[in-house]
């Protein structure tokens, strides 16, 4: 593994994800990515955002570098926590991507409607779903210019 060209540091990637199933394959694909990093799971919006806002257990919670969001979650959902990112000007500029198992258009819509940089409907093939986590870590991470840490 290797630092990402615009990181000295390894890249910190926070996972919104309820299902624990989901998320344990996640964390699988991204074992294969190429760039060094750190994954934080939560497992709820409310959850994530104690985790950006450094609050209770959280408190040295690091800034994520990619927030992998899923949608359909208890308590606060992916919209709403994206809603919340976007509304707030210590956040407003993290790269959110969402990864989740729906691809209706009213989500889709909805989501794009409310800033996030990607859309990615996960897949249960998972050759496959690595090939998308690849594909996230090349374009956010070898190629794209990321906002600078405030």
């Amino acid at each position: 593994m290797s630092t990402s060209p615009q990181f000295a540091r390894p890249v910190e990637i926070l996972l919104v994800e309820d299902n624990k199933a989901d998320a344990k394959f996640a964390q699988v694909a991204l074992e294969k990515i190429e760039v060094e990093h750190h994954v934080h799971h939560v497992l709820d919006g409310d959850e994530a955002m104690r985790f950006l806002h450094r609050e209770g257990e959280y408190s040295d919670a690091p800034r994520p570098d990619l927030i992998l969001l899923d949608l359909k979650m208890p308590k606060k959902d992916g919209c709403q926590v994206l809603r919340e990112i976007r509304s707030d000007e210590n956040l407003n500029s993290l790269v959110v991507v969402i990864l989740t198992t729906s691809d209706a258009n009213e989500d889709v819509a909805n989501a794009y409607r409310l800033n996030c940089n990607v859309y990615i409907k996960k897949h249960i093939d998972l050759e496959i779903f690595i090939d998308s986590i690849k594909v996230i870590d090349r374009l956010f991470f070898q190629l794209a210019l990321l906002p600078p840490e405030e």
